[in-house]
């Protein structure tokens, strides 16, 4: 049985995609003081070895918040992950895009935020 969120299906469903294939890693964060270390790539190999194991997937795929380059909650030291994840050969899909809403720590109500998935083939 798969289970998902509207908000997460339908650009996928627009898209053409057949959601019993595509796998998703959820989000995760990787602390400052482990960067740098090789964890991100084990943790990827680890998700994409899983997909394997199951069976039947064909895409993986995650999806990052798009915020402006001057957003105020951004780290002075912020640096894109697009690199890493280009490395990996994930890539962002144009028009595969969701919309989820979610209260900002500076923000006093919740606002809608788009989300990009970025894809590779398994």
């Amino acid at each position: 049985m798969i289970e998902h969120a509207d908000e997460f299906a339908a650009p996928f469903e627009r898209a053409g995609y057949d959601l019993s294939k595509i796998f998703y890693c959820g989000e995760s964060v990787l602390l400052k003081s482990h960067r740098g270390h090789g964890f991100g790539n084990a943790f990827f190999d680890h998700r994409e070895a899983h997909a394997h194991k199951l069976g039947g997937f064909t895409h993986s795929t995650f999806c990052r918040v798009e915020r402006p380059a001057d957003h105020p909650l951004k780290p002075a030291d912020y640096r894109p992950l697009d690199p890493f994840w280009n490395k990996r050969g994930y890539k962002p899909v144009d028009g595969l895009v969701a919309t989820y809403a979610w209260k900002d720590i500076d923000q006093a109500e919740e606002t809608e935020h788009l989300m990009q998935f970025w894809m590779k083939k398994l």
